[in-house]
């Protein structure tokens, strides 16, 4: 986040200190090594060091982050945290609960994740056997264009929003060379969800590794927007196993949409 974006919110937020606590972490967390210096934090806070040592010490006292040497990395109380937030999820619960006992799904690597702007968080893994290893853990942050979950979720947008997000002539994030490279490839992808009712990823994140999703139904005006997804190899993968594990997405996502039934 540069430095002149975290200093201004800071200056207009009720509690300053607070949004540079939290730009503390996201810088942590965005990391390539996940250890940054004082110096780094500094530069990226865009105030004197004798202030960003005191903001870190407090998140140190706090377990919040922790000092490796002359470097700052992200402590053991976020993960806490974490957990009690996912532990008071219903929808975590009632997902690993369905996977366990599903025919197919039970022997798949499937997740759960959330739409968060432009990308997904994972919220949740159920391994079977064998797992998929090569994919994103929970808490694992991926663009939209770049999966099945976030093209799922994405494809229940307005179309407004959806050109909002991806003029035609956009650049989309790329991973592999099969990743989407325009906003016109991504809606005309959409089309075509809308249409079959799931997202497919063909070794868009991963070589090797293809997935399929299926978007939650919105609980409520409010309700969280969901997806749930399956990732396979694609050495393995066929058309029957395709439309087996849409049928056991589509009865999840039913209920996780309608717990009670």
């Amino acid at each position: 986040m540069p430095s002149k974006a975290v200093d201004t919110r800071a200056n207009t937020t009720p509690a300053p200190a607070v949004t540079r606590a939290a730009a503390v972490l996201d810088a942590l967390a965005e990391s390539t090594s996940g250890r940054l210096t004082l110096s780094d934090l500094a530069r990226a806070l865009g105030i004197p060091k004798s202030s960003t040592s005191n903001l870190l010490q407090a998140l140190e006292d706090a377990d919040l982050i922790t000092r490796l040497g002359s470097d700052y990395a992200l402590g053991v109380k976020l993960v806490e945290l974490g957990a009690a937030y996912l532990s008071r999820r219903d929808e975590v619960r009632e997902f690993y609960r369905f996977c366990e006992q599903a025919p197919l799904l039970k022997g798949e690597t499937v997740r759960i994740a959330m739409l968060d702007g432009d990308s997904i968080i994972y919220l949740a893994r159920y391994e079977g056997h064998p797992a998929v290893r090569l994919t994103s853990n929970i808490g694992d942050k991926m663009p939209v264009t770049l999966c099945s979950a976030g093209k799922a979720l994405v494809s229940k947008l307005h179309d407004h929003d959806l050109e909002q997000l991806f003029p035609d002539h956009a650049e989309l994030p790329v991973m592999t060379s099969k990743s989407l490279r325009t906003g016109r490839q991504i809606k005309d992808e959409i089309t075509q969800i809308r249409t079959q009712g799931y997202a497919f990823e063909d070794e868009e994140s991963t070589l090797g590794v293809v997935s399929l999703s299926v978007a939650v139904p919105t609980m409520g005006s409010h309700g969280p927007s969901l997806a749930v997804s399956v990732t396979a190899l694609k050495a393995t993968f066929s058309e029957e196993q395709r439309s087996a594990m849409v049928g056991e997405l589509m009865d999840l996502t039913k209920m996780l949409g309608n717990p009670m039934g």
